[in-house]
């Protein structure tokens, strides 16, 4: 399975010596989680339910603090350097990985936290471009380290040492991704980044923020499929989705005054009111009332250990996507037929926004290795490409590591 922790503390050792030799003295260390969606998809911007695990993909930041106001940021992952002064930070994104730290260090200003300057060293393993959150792990990653550095005594091991509020982290960081960097991210990414548990899935509350966290058995395996395609009709089909499900809550706030979003309404009032919506539209509600009571179906059979009907869940909830939603492609629809066939799978479904990208199977840890061979060949056959399948299990959140 992806990253054990022996594989995190070589990295994290790595890490640190790069980073001494960049920049002289020894940093602290921090490490953010990715994440995956095991059900409730599309909910989020309708103040709904989601159920992600962080998982054992990460950014790494090591941080050591500067006597001047200059943040020096080095990556890793593109081999550039990059470095700002804290009275003049940029006002508008560039279109560069940077913007993902820039944003996050204007909304801790923002926020009252007064920032000195800092050395910024930052690694990642987080798949890029698999909708996996590479974005959110580096955001809280680096929000975690700069409040730490800044908050903290000197001595970070005494035990008056404060604790950081991570939902705090996770809206800051949300606000910096649609503020500064200009994409139209709901709080999930940040959230489970900030909040996950070894593990543990976690059911959050899109509206109130509220969470719980829900036990993965240990013998059960994550494994995400990357199609290796994205359509470029995503972005704007995703906007498209986002009005027309508000354009359902208009049409449906003429019966139900009190629905604020797709969350206030059930599938009976939808098919009581519902009969004047565009039929396009109606499917569209149709599908976010449906996944939100799933997504607590799926809760209430994890705490029972019902994994069959959890797999159930996610069978529905891809049909719905596919049929209703319709964000689904002929890629992850083969990717779910392939998994579906292989021995030990309790149930798979596209996962994140659509339109290429992953799906996520929960499949018994003695079958993953058949589990891959199975799902890559008949992949292979199909589109002639090697899909990449990542197996791992539910890990920690943001933390210092060293």
């Amino acid at each position: 399975m992806h990253n054990t922790n022996l594989a995190v503390e070589n990295r994290t050792h790595a890490l640190e010596q790069r980073f001494i030799q960049r920049f002289g003295g020894s940093p602290r260390i921090y490490q953010a989680p990715g994440r995956v969606n095991l059900i409730g998809e599309h909910t989020d911007y309708n103040d709904g339910f989601v159920m992600p695990a962080a998982i054992g993909f990460y950014t790494q930041a090591s941080i050591a603090p500067r006597p001047d106001r200059k943040l020096v940021i080095h990556s890793e992952n593109y081999s550039e350097q990059v470095e700002f002064d804290l009275d003049q930070l940029p006002a508008t994104r560039a279109g560069h990985w940077s913007d993902y730290v820039i944003g996050v260090v204007k909304m801790l200003e923002r926020s009252g936290k007064e920032l000195g300057g800092a050395n910024l060293l930052v690694d990642g393993d987080v798949p890029q471009g698999a909708g996996l959150s590479s974005s959110a792990s580096i955001e809280v990653a680096v929000g975690y380290a700069l409040l730490d550095l800044v908050d903290h005594v000197p001595d970070h091991h005494l035990p008056d040492r404060t604790e950081i509020d991570r939902t705090k982290l996770a809206l800051l960081c949300q606000q910096a991704e649609n503020e500064f960097v200009g994409a139209r991210c709901g709080i999930m990414d940040q959230f489970v980044a900030s909040h996950g548990k070894r593990g543990q899935a976690l059911l959050l509350d899109c509206r109130s923020l509220e969470y719980r966290l829900l036990p993965l058995p240990d013998d059960v395996a994550l494994a995400i499929c990357n199609t290796m395609v994205k359509h470029s009709i995503a972005k704007g089909e995703y906007n498209q989705r986002r009005a027309e499900c508000e354009a359902g809550v208009r049409g449906l706030s003429k019966y139900l005054p009190n629905a604020r979003a797709l969350r206030d309404v059930t599938l009976q009032d939808l098919e009581a009111h519902g009969r004047e919506l565009p039929d396009v539209i109606m499917r569209r509600c149709r599908h976010v009332i449906g996944e939100n009571a799933r997504v607590l179906q799926a809760a209430a059979a994890l705490e029972l250990g019902d994994l069959q009907a959890f797999g159930n869940l996610m069978r529905q909830s891809h049909r719905s996507l596919r049929d209703d939603f319709e964000v689904s492609c002929s890629e992850l629809d083969l990717m779910v037929e392939l998994a579906e066939q292989a021995e030990g799978v309790y149930g798979t479904r596209m996962t994140g926004g659509g339109f290429g990208g992953c799906t996520i199977a929960l499949v018994q840890a003695g079958c993953v290795e058949t589990f891959q061979r199975t799902v890559q060949e008949g992949y292979e056959r199909s589109y002639g490409c090697k899909p990449e399948i990542y197996v791992c299990s539910a890990a920690d959140g943001v933390g210092q590591v060293a």
